[in-house]
């Protein structure tokens, strides 16, 4: 595994340096275009440790788990909460700080694998279509736009909404079992309150009041796992693999190689011209997989899209399909084994082959009824 990622990381570096050397100023505008998310995803993750390291989401998920008695109140709530951290925070944050949380929650409910862990993904891609820093794809295919993020809510608030419901219900429905209950009598565990709460603190305000809080965030994870490794309370090697440093630089280089194709080529923008907002969200979703929906948004928003929210929401809702699809399904995945947690890619892809198709039908069904398509 670790062998592959750095043949990944090598391959991303191949692409981006072979694109600036063939097209410098493309590859100038894409990478400009490209490298705010992931510098942003490095800060979460750095963040998360050292959060997770000081007991933090392990007494938030205790908490949770004492106070929602009911399986059915639990569920809700676990989808209200992902849904407005991914709206208001962005769907990596959700996932990088939500996922130890619904594991530490359904753990000490007596199910090891819950249905919330499954649906903290699925619903962090679901609801990432709110306001443009929800998703970063969203960045990416509506920059040409210049709108402010009250324009892009009046447009998206309804499709926004569908798609939760659809991914929550079909969510709870396939994957309805009864889980274990919590034990009152059992200690709440009590977190460190320092360092890392102050990171996460600090996250969500650069997060939710800076235009591009990529630099300011990556800047307080790096301080805050340096301040805990300095003090041997975290140790350097869990840093370095939970961080996973050639995937992020494997993944920008190929999304700005594909958006210099996309600035130079017009092959992709000609194909969108002659597609209906139906197909275009169908061709969104696809590529997402095929490619990633960072690279794909980068390669198919190089240039102005004519239906940018039904491309939005084929990016945003296709990478429920397979783990290819984005950044968050590995985030998805180092957030829960850093915790101790296993799970299963094929049971979450099973999930997403039912639960994409339906969500992602209705989101075109109500942006078309809504004009906003």
């Amino acid at each position: 595994m670790v062998q592959r990622a750095q043949l990944f990381g090598v391959l991303g570096g191949v692409c981006i340096v072979v694109a600036a050397l063939v097209r410098p100023s493309e590859a100038q505008a894409a990478a400009a275009q490209d490298w705010p998310p992931f510098v942003l995803v490095a800060g979460l993750l750095l963040i998360g440790v050292v959060a997770d390291g000081d007991g933090l989401f392990s007494a938030i998920g205790h908490r949770l788990a004492r106070r929602a008695r009911a399986e059915s109140t639990l569920f809700v709530g676990s989808v209200i909460a992902v849904a407005l951290v991914t709206a208001v925070l962005n769907l990596d944050t959700s996932v990088a700080f939500l996922t130890p949380v619904m594991v530490y929650t359904t753990r000490k409910r007596g199910d090891s694998d819950g249905t919330m862990i499954y649906s903290c993904l699925l619903l962090s891609n679901a609801a990432s279509l709110l306001l443009p820093g929800s998703n970063l794809t969203n960045l990416i295919v509506l920059g040409h736009l210049h709108l402010s993020g009250g324009a892009f809510f009046t447009r998206t608030a309804g499709a926004w909404l569908a798609a939760i419901a659809v991914t929550g219900v079909s969510v709870a429905v396939l994957e309805h079992r009864r889980s274990g209950s919590y034990d009152p009598q059992e200690p709440l565990g009590r977190p460190v309150i320092g360092v890392g709460a102050a990171a996460v603190a600090a996250a969500i305000v650069l997060v939710v009041a800076l235009p591009s809080p990529a630099l300011p965030v990556a800047g307080v994870g790096i301080a805050a796992a340096a301040v805990r490794v300095g003090q041997g309370r975290e140790r350097l090697e869990r840093v370095r693999t939970t961080l996973g440093l050639p995937v992020l630089v494997g993944l920008f280089g190929i999304a700005a190689a594909l958006g210099v194709v996309g600035r130079s080529w017009s092959g992709p923008s000609e194909l969108l011209t002659h597609l209906d907002p139906w197909a275009t969200g169908g061709v969104g979703a696809l590529a997402s997989v095929a490619l990633n929906n960072l690279p794909a948004a980068s390669l198919l928003a190089s240039r102005p899209p004519p239906h940018p929210y039904a491309l939005l929401a084929g990016l945003n809702l296709g990478p429920n399909l397979f783990i290819s699809g984005s950044l968050a399904w590995v985030l998805w995945l180092r957030a829960a084994r850093s915790v101790g947690a296993s799970p299963s890619v094929a049971r979450a892809v099973r999930l997403g082959a039912v639960v994409t198709p339906l969500s992602l039908a209705t989101t075109l069904a109500v942006l078309q009824a809504t004009g906003a398509h």
